[in-house]
């Protein structure tokens, strides 16, 4: 059922391509440039980057997993109807990706997170031909996303290429003071207790670029399933290490670090919830969370209340 699935949606992809043909040309005149992206976090910096010249559409929005996002009907138009489109790649849309690459046969699309050098990113256990795909939280790897962004901006309307590099640069400065605030928050939190325990393992970056044990119940995937042994695992952790909060997250169920909560309370270790966290998904549009600085802004306070 899973493959014919597929199959019906990438037909269905090709069918409206087809119909639209070369509706889509990169924009003209003085008409703004239609991007489509994947997630909030790429929308973002398309935003900021592409000011007054771009109209931005993200097809996951608040709470939503991309590791098992469908496309739907309607962003399927979304798609066919940009004049770019932007994803992430490093098969975080995973169940999205044969009709990414359908898209990619028509138009301008690229895979920002992929731009970042391999050597940077961290391989999976299984397979180190695969990459963790949660790259955002490291902010000096998301600049080479933001660069990768601005490229792609800059080919599709090349005569406001200036304006484009200048709102780069100045995004780019803003995340680098963000980058700086947040370490040295981090030094508030006893290097013993920088351990991050979260539903899934979403945080690898995150804890290598600032100094984090980091331990998730599930993989890199929400798609994966987790056990008895895996919630004993973080229990043991936990009372070794005495931790005393853990995390859940926007997008995911808090059912799996609940049960993390009550195994440890069973082996007599009080351990609370932390606060929410933002990990494959920001905050509502609109609001500060619903910002890439304002999102990993928010991490850092929960992160740094809870563990200092």
């Amino acid at each position: 059922m899973k493959k014919s699935a597929l199959f019906m949606a990438v037909i269905m992809v090709s069918f409206v391509l087809a119909a639209c043909g070369s509706k889509s040309s990169g924009g003209s005149g003085d008409d703004k440039l239609k991007v489509t992206t994947t997630t909030a976090q790429i929308a973002d910096a398309a935003e900021k980057i592409g000011g007054r010249h771009t109209e931005v559409t993200s097809l996951m929005g608040p709470g939503v997993d991309p590791h098992l996002y469908k496309a739907s009907q309607g962003d399927t138009k979304k798609l066919t109807d940009a004049d770019i489109v932007l994803y992430s790649g490093l098969h975080l849309e995973g169940k999205m990706e044969n009709i990414l690459k359908k898209i990619g046969e028509q138009k301008p699309t690229a895979p920002v997170a992929e731009a970042i050098p391999e050597e940077k990113l961290i391989s999976t256990e299984e397979d180190q031909d695969m990459h963790d795909p949660h790259v955002w939280f490291s902010i000096p790897l998301w600049l080479y996303a933001i660069d990768e962004v601005e490229k792609q901006l800059s080919e599709a309307k090349p005569a406001y290429a200036d304006e484009f590099k200048k709102n780069a640069e100045k995004y780019k400065e803003n995340l680098k003071n963000l980058d700086k605030k947040a370490r040295d928050q981090i030094e508030s939190i006893p290097k013993k207790s920088r351990v991050l325990v979260t539903a899934h393992d979403a945080f690898a970056y995150f804890g290598k670029e600032y100094g984090f044990e980091v331990r998730g119940l599930q993989g890199l995937s929400t798609d994966s399933d987790y056990g008895l042994k895996d919630v004993q695992e973080l229990v043991d952790v936990l009372a070794d290490k005495n931790i005393k909060a853990v995390f859940v997250e926007s997008s995911i169920s808090e059912k799996s670090i609940n049960a993390v909560v009550e195994g440890s309370k069973e082996k007599g270790h009080n351990v609370s919830i932390g606060g929410q966290l933002y990990s494959d998904a920001m905050g509502a549009k609109g609001t500060e969370e619903g910002t890439y600085e304002g999102m990993f802004t928010h991490n850092i306070d929960t992160i740094v209340n809870s563990l200092k």
